[in-house]
């Protein structure tokens, strides 16, 4: 069987569903949206095109419908073979569907649609719906990522901006993506590496490049540089440690930049004794932005202890600002076990010491990728009108069990922008206004092809 057979990529409760809507019905309309409220905009709209490129390109063919017909049998379901049949024969396997989008990069209030759906085959009119589970999880999950990378980066930037010159806060380089491991699948390494690079230029996760490229357009989204672990500095053993270091200068300060993780023994002494004694002189002659990774102990006392080790060992100047930036461009990058509030404690605790944060770099991984969910965001779809036979479109949605609770959105809907913000309106009140809502794909063909550097320009000039 065909692992990836597009058939089966949805919910089982939904093969039944064709037999479900009123049998007048000839068209469906769903949205995507993060529910709820909220005083300044936080989500991130990020990832359907790459949806749209993966999966809507993908053709049903009808050994998928075979395929998923007998897969239906046996677990008890009913199956649409006739409509399946349809799509194959009429569109050559593309989905009957039109859908429409905000522009990737876009941030907006909770509570604002981000996607529109909407059936364009009038015997087909449970496309809409069918396409839930798969279209709901391609948005939520970049964009909730992009959403907290934001998040990061708009806590961090001020702390930067305060203790680093002008010219020196580069905040983009910053916060280094390391969760290729602590991913669940490939897949969700490249999805959330690449949401991370809209708003950082430091990655490790090779999966997020090559997503970049294949679906945005991206011939190099992000940059790394030379780095050891703690294999290739423990094989010269504890008494060639010196050496072990040494090689990485030799070899990768051409490069400009390495990063050397330190702790496979003993941080203190390799920091004082190796690279405050025996190597200071290499460092100072290398040209290049030596990083020390302390990749243990106290992710919070261990990093602030480095930078002032460094600091007297190598010497300070004072910046622009007044704050001391560790001489021979020696730094310090704290990437083991660090969260956002950690960051923003190190940062701190670095100001009230008068060093810059010039001096420190950070690295993250499964606290970006992996410690969000689709309620972090409160994601869902909802369908929100059927269209009749006599041409008729006639609004869908639940009454609340609760006072406290919100409404879903009845009839079809757009966006239009209202006292400088995106916010939700029923297609039928645009008038005059631009609707944001704009068609992304239609029956197989890809109507809008965003380039990251454009996706990525939008969500950045969001940032103070």
């Amino acid at each position: 069987m065909n692992p990836d057979n597009p058939l089966l990529n949805t919910d089982s409760y939904k093969l039944s569903h064709h037999l479900q809507y009123p049998p007048d019905t000839v068209a469906l309309s769903a949205y995507v949206e993060a529910r709820g409220q909220s005083l300044w905009p936080d989500v991130v709209f990020f990832g359907l095109q790459m949806f749209l490129k993966d999966m809507m390109q993908r053709p049903v063919t009808r050994r998928d419908v075979t395929e998923a017909e007998e897969m239906a049998t046996l677990h008890g379901l009913p199956f649409n073979r006739e409509g399946w049949l349809r799509i194959v024969s009429r569109y050559g396997g593309f989905l009957p569907v039109r859908i429409e989008a905000l522009p990737e990069g876009s941030l907006v209030h909770r509570g604002v649609p981000l996607v529109q759906v909407t059936s364009t085959d009038p015997e087909t009119p449970w496309i809409a719906t069918w396409l839930d589970t798969a279209l709901l999880r391609a948005v939520w999950y970049p964009s909730s990522v992009a959403s907290n990378a934001r998040k990061i980066r708009d806590r961090l930037l001020p702390l930067y901006e305060k203790t680093t010159d002008p010219d020196q806060v580069e905040i983009g380089t910053r916060l280094h993506d390391f969760g290729a491991r602590a991913a669940t699948s490939r897949e969700q390494s490249a999805l959330g590496g690449v949401a991370h690079l809209l708003f950082f230029d430091r990655t490790d996760t090779l999966s997020a490049l090559a997503a970049a490229r294949n679906f945005y357009g991206a011939l190099m989204a992000g940059h790394s540089l030379p780095a050891s672990e703690h294999s290739t500095m423990t094989a010269w053993g504890q008494s060639g440690e010196t050496e072990a270091y040494r090689m990485m200068i030799e070899r990768f300060a051409r490069h400009g930049a390495v990063s050397i993780v330190s702790d496979s023994y003993d941080l203190s002494h390799a920091v004082t004794e190796i690279w405050g004694k025996s190597l200071k002189e290499a460092v100072m002659q290398a040209g290049a932005t030596v990083i020390i990774r302390p990749d243990s102990g106290d992710p919070v006392d261990t990093p602030v202890q480095v930078v002032q080790q460094l600091a007297y060992a190598f010497g300070t100047r004072l910046n622009s600002r007044g704050y001391k930036v560790i001489e021979h461009g020696v730094r310090v990058m704290q990437g083991d076990g660090v969260s956002p509030a950690d960051m923003e404690k190190i940062l701190g605790r670095m100001e009230a010491m008068g060093f810059s944060a010039d001096n420190i770099y950070f690295g993250i991984g499964s606290n970006l990728i992996q410690k969000v969910n689709r309620d972090s965001y409160e994601f869902t779809m909802k369908a929100n009108a059927r269209q009749t036979a006599a041409g008729q479109w006639i609004d869908m949605s639940r009454r609340p069990a609760h006072m406290r609770d919100r409404a879903p959105k009845a009839g079809r809907l757009a966006v239009v922008e209202d006292f400088g913000v995106l916010s939700a309106c029923r297609l039928e009140e645009v008038g005059r206004r631009q609707n944001h809502l704009v068609p992304v794909y239609e029956d197989g063909n890809l109507l809008v092809d965003q380039s990251f550097d454009e996706i990525r320009q939008r969500a950045r000039q969001i940032i103070r």
